[in-house]
Parts: C-alpha cells; sequence; structure tokens
C-alpha cells in the first residue's frame, strides 16, 4: 500500500521516489529520477523535472515547475507560480542539456513568494523571503528579505517568517538577532 497521495490526474514516471504522507494534486508530473521527501505537499499542475531532489515538508503551490538542476532542502515554501531557471544563455537551436545547467540550491526554511523569479546558478539561504514578484540573480544571505527587480535586501526575517523590526527583534515570537559582518545570527541570551 502506497503511503502517499497521487492524484488520477497526475503523472508519475518510472524511477520516482516519493516520501511517505506526500500529497501530489491535480495535473502534476513527476520525471524519472526524482526524489521528493515525506509529508510534502504538491499543488495543481506541478512539474518536477529529472533528477531534482526535493527535502521534507516542503510546500510547492500551483503552477510551479522545478527544473533540473534545482535542489530544495526542507521546510522550503515555493509560492504560486513563482519561476526557476537553469540555463543562464537558452537557444532553443543550441539546447546545452542537464551538462550545461547552472545548480540552483534553496536552503532549509527558505519562503519564495507568487510570480517570484530565481535566476539560476544561486544558493538562496535559510530562513530567506523572497518578495513576491522579485528576480533572485545573485546569491541570497541566510534571514535576508529580498524584493524588487532586481531583488535587493530591504530587511531580515525571523526563522518564523515575520520581518524582524530595526533592532532585530520578531514582533510575533520575540525572537532577537544579532547582525556582525553581515551574517545575522539569533542572540543567545
Amino acid at each position: 500500500m502506497k503511503k502517499y497521495f497521487v492524484h488520477d490526474s497526475s503523472y508519475v514516471d518510472d524511477e520516482v521516489q516519493i516520501g511517505e504522507g506526500t500529497k501530489v494534486w491535480y495535473f502534476c508530473h513527476l520525471q524519472k529520477g526524482a526524489k521528493i521527501g515525506a509529508h510534502c505537499s504538491l499543488g495543481q499542475n506541478v512539474n518536477i523535472s529529472n533528477n531534482v531532489v526535493i527535502g521534507d515538508y516542503v510546500k510547492i503551490q500551483n503552477n510551479v515547475s522545478i527544473y533540473e538542476g534545482v535542489e530544495l532542502e526542507d521546510h522550503v515554501f515555493c509560492g504560486p507560480s513563482m519561476v526557476f531557471t537553469n540555463d543562464l544563455t537558452p537557444r532553443a537551436r543550441y539546447p546545452k542539456g542537464s551538462a550545461g545547467y547552472h545548480k540552483t540550491l534553496v536552503k532549509h526554511d527558505a519562503t519564495i513568494g507568487a510570480n517570484a523569479t530565481v535566476v539560476c546558478g544561486h544558493i538562496l539561504g535559510e530562513y530567506c523571503t523572497i518578495a513576491a514578484g522579485a528576480v533572485v540573480t545573485t546569491n541570497v544571505k541566510p534571514h535576508a528579505l529580498m524584493a524588487g527587480v532586481p531583488a535587493r535586501q530591504i530587511g531580515w526575517t525571523c526563522e518564523c517568517g515575520q520581518v524582524l523590526d530595526k533592532d532585530l527583534e520578531c514582533p510575533d515570537c520575540h525572537r532577537r538577532y544579532i547582525l556582525a559582518e553581515g551574517i545575522l545570527t539569533e542572540a543567545t541570551e
């Protein structure tokens, strides 16, 4: 008996691994070699390309394609219709294949907002938040709040997801952070 759910309208190719408790909803396609972790949710019309690795407890909203070369660690949130790329210089006439793809790594607990675009070849740090509609063209620091086209850092976010105030304290959970040499760490006292 399967320990995950795949809607009848979805296609799962051979050699796909799906973790326990994962739900794959309407009109999805999971391609050969994809590895989907446990307790994930893949919304309507999600495409997971060949050999993509997705961690546990990842939530991928409707109309998202995760292309080969992209890896999502645990607890990543991908908002509706956000976009990943995997080729910096695409030409239909000159396809590069997987050897020419630029890798993108989304670290644990990162959030990518609706309609954002992540240009390939970058690392999105843990607990970062990419605002809706932003276009990421650089690496993103852990806890950074990024917005705009191209995306620029406009603040910091807490582990819980809330934007930190000017004193680097979370108005929701009251965690406090320290900024030293451009790196945000949680205060221990």
